[in-house]
């Protein structure tokens, strides 16, 4: 007689199948055998190696499902290295005044670029540019200050002296206050601006605010004053200090908001200098000293 088959553990074929059906949570097949030998696998696992057991754990736990939103799994010492700083988060929501002063900027470099017909000798009205700079010499300062020296020196009059005396202060007090905001704002001059001015200094290479058009209109006030002219020469005079505002603009010197500035700078000067007036009076050192001279 033939011997039953057998299976390849040398057990009958039909043993195997009847054990199946007689112990369902035995390890060797079957659905609950099959989960009983991953657990004893994992179990075993777990015993060599307990790092790669608490990370399988972990991937396995319901924060890392999909769909799932991990915020009670991530502590205060995973979140702090990936907080940006202040600094490089970006402003979602800027304020009014933001915008608008932007917006002003924008235009003001917009409108500098186009003005500056003059800044070269290729550009619009190259040919215009020596005029120009003519003018700007009019209104620097070292011819100023040179001209009201000479102009006390040879006075001899003491309401001549007083009216001199104080347009030197003045203009020293125009140079002072010019180079301070240049050194505190220090915004760079038009990019097509050519730096050959007359007699430059090193706050000269900032451009806001325009010491030409504080002085344009410090002096003029100040001429307007103290001064008896005739309407025409009164009308002249606005006139210079107008042109030479502009004239900044044309030749690529200074943005449109420097010589606005520069004007509302100049015109409240000439309120200070107005306020603390020198006169024999309360500086009589000054032209004591000027006399003995």
């Amino acid at each position: 007689m033939s011997s039953p088959r057998r299976s390849v553990e040398g057990r009958p074929l039909g043993a195997s199948s009847s054990s199946n059906h007689s112990s369902p949570g035995s390890p060797a097949l079957g659905g609950g055998g099959r989960f009983e030998f991953q657990s004893l696998l994992s179990s075993r696992t777990a015993a060599a190696d307990p790092t790669s057991a608490r990370l399988r754990a972990s991937t396995e736990s319901p924060v890392h499902r999909r769909g799932s939103f991990p915020v009670a799994a991530v502590g205060s010492s995973q979140a702090t290295p990936n907080a940006l700083p202040e600094d490089d988060r970006m402003d979602l929501n800027p304020s009014f005044l933001g915008i608008a002063l932007r917006s002003l900027l924008a235009i003001d470099l917009w409108l500098s670029k186009k003005l500056g017909v003059c800044a070269g000798e290729s550009s619009t009205w190259g040919s215009v540019r020596p005029l120009m700079k003519l003018l700007e010499i009019s209104g620097h300062g070292i011819p100023w200050l040179l001209g009201t020296l000479y102009c006390l020196t040879r006075s001899d009059s003491q309401a001549g002296r007083e009216v001199l005396m104080n347009l030197l202060f003045a203009l020293l007090l125009d140079l002072l206050l010019v180079g301070l905001i240049k050194g505190l704002v220090r915004r760079r001059r038009p990019a097509h601006n050519q730096m050959d001015m007359f007699v430059t200094l090193s706050v000269d290479r900032y451009s806001f605010p325009s010491g030409h058009a504080t002085r344009a209109a410090m002096v003029s006030r100040f001429i307007l004053k103290h001064l008896v002219l005739a309407i025409p020469l009164r009308v002249l005079v606005i006139v210079w200090a107008f042109i030479l505002g502009l004239s900044r603009v044309m030749l690529g010197r200074h943005n449109v908001t420097d010589v606005a500035f520069g004007f509302v700078l100049g015109y409240m000067q000439y309120s200070i200098v107005d306020h603390c007036w020198l006169s024999p009076h309360n500086a009589p050192f000054l032209f004591a000293l000027w006399n003995q001279q």
